[in-house]
């Protein structure tokens, strides 16, 4: 048998067949749901008689539209109630586990599956919802799909897929002072570019990936979507197992230590077989700041913004378009940059972790006057074990507002939108045109830490300023 990558394996033992269209059927072990891409699913399941083929496999619960201040029901938002109410009916009328409001156990679709043990190693996990790849971090194989596909996994299990090449991206030493897991990501799709992934399963690899906590894998498989990937993987290790261990879901007594031999045994070969190989070095990563109006247009903090003749000719079109969009000038320096609204959330960083790391900036500060920032936990788990260590309180103390789980601005499917043409210091993860709600709102992506910075200071700031 040839030396295999863990893509490989996953992927060989969930193919069903292949079809006509030479795609192969791919039996998907974990689905998860929210409100904004399986009603109409649903109602396709119903015009066509259909009934949900595995209600235990899939997992559902509000994340996108639901408000993060008011959650009171009716929700001021019709279309908003309309969606939620769809989603609960649907779950109860076919037998789908669902997680709503003040459960315990709402959030995030890609934070709470983690959380909760349901995601583990050697899994094939599909949602509708493009950050799936976020999933990765355990060693599964983690796939964004559309309405009509989250129509097939409720019917079918399966999803009709084509099977990607693999590319692995190997990171080496430990990261500087300042230096987060998403400057990690956003300096390799800085790199590589954000269509560099079409067409490729990414594994993360190397001795960075090897420190870092699984909450941090979690950051960088979430943006692999925004480097062009299908999705991306770091192999399953003791890290990963020290996480699952004991979670909801997890397995228990002999079936642990039999499902951690397992997990071993589907990590990549050592003398496995890659369509490419690409390296960096963790020394050369700084702590990183989007200028424009993709992931890819990204500089360290101490940059400057590019001028169009630094960059490659097919770039510079796309760059004119964010230096017009942005109001930003080519050559001047992005720190500095006036900030009216700083938000700390989002499935790439609402989890504990960087909460956590955000509050140690946030401690003994306060916000510049004029800014509106606020946090927005991942989970209404991650809110709870937050508050326990106080985190709110200091967020709060220092000027910040502390909100209900959601997904928030990262997408503004909820009231939490940027007005007219204000600047937003996000720790989410796509900074496109319109993303945070305002057709002329301005999204520059940076770590959690950074974003604290940018409240004290008013402005664009280098968090290492804040290092004691």
């Amino acid at each position: 048998m040839s030396a295999r990558t863990l893509f490989d394996k996953v992927w060989d033992l969930h193919s069903v067949g292949t079809l006509p269209s030479g795609q192969t059927q791919l039996f998907i072990g974990l689905h998860l749901i929210h409100e904004v891409t399986s009603p109409q699913a649903f109602a396709m399941l119903r015009e066509r008689g259909l009934k949900v083929l595995f209600p235990e496999r899939t997992v559902a619960t509000v994340d996108h539209i639901v408000p993060t201040e008011n959650q009171g029901r009716p929700f001021a938002d019709v279309l908003a109630e309309e969606m939620m109410q769809a989603l609960e009916n649907s779950s109860k009328e076919f037998g789908i586990r669902f997680y709503n409001i003040g459960s315990g156990n709402q959030g995030i679709v890609h934070v709470i599956a983690p959380e909760q043990g349901l995601t583990q190693p050697g899994m094939t996990v599909a949602c509708g919802d493009s950050h799936t790849s976020t999933h990765g971090a355990f060693g599964a194989i983690a796939f964004g799909i559309g309405t009509s596909q989250v129509r097939d996994v409720l019917a079918s299990q399966t999803l009709a897929l084509s099977k990607l090449k693999v590319r692995k991206i190997e990171v080496n030493g430990s990261l500087p002072p300042g230096v987060y897991p998403k400057d990690v990501i956003l300096h390799i799709i800085r790199k590589l570019g954000v269509k560099g992934g079409v067409g490729y399963a990414y594994e993360y690899a190397g001795t960075t990936f090897e420190q870092m906590s699984m909450e941090g894998r979690m950051t960088v498989c979430n943006m692999s979507i925004e480097g062009g990937a299908r999705c991306g993987y770091v192999n399953p290790d003791q890290v990963t197992f020290d996480y699952l261990k004991g979670k909801d879901f997890a397995p228990k007594g002999a079936d642990w230590d039999q499902a951690v031999a397992w997990w071993n045994s589907i990590r990549s070969d050592d003398d496995a077989v890659y369509d490419d190989v690409v390296r960096f070095e963790a020394a050369d990563i700084a702590p990183t700041v989007t200028w424009g109006i993709t992931p890819g247009q990204g500089i360290a903090v101490n940059e400057t913004i590019p001028i169009p003749e630094s960059l490659p000719e097919t770039e510079r079109a796309i760059a004119q378009q964010a230096y017009e969009y942005m109001q930003l000038t080519p050559g001047t320096e992005i720190q500095g940059t006036k900030v009216d609204v700083c938000f700390i959330g989002s499935c790439t960083n609402g989890r504990l972790t960087d909460l956590r790391e955000a509050a140690k900036f946030a401690q003994g500060h306060h916000v510049a006057e004029g800014v509106k920032a606020f946090v927005v936990p991942g989970s209404e788990r991650v809110k709870q074990e937050a508050e326990a260590e106080g985190l709110d309180q200091v967020f709060v103390e220092a000027g910040f507002e502390w909100r209900e789980p959601g997904c928030s601005m990262c997408l503004a499917m909820n009231p939490d939108k940027l007005q007219g043409s204000q600047i937003s210091a996000s720790s989410s993860n796509r900074n496109f045109k319109g993303r945070q709600g305002s057709s002329t709102g301005r999204t520059l992506l940076m770590s959690p830490a950074m974003v604290v910075a940018a409240a004290v200071k008013g402005a664009v700031a280098d968090v290492r300023e804040l290092m004691v």
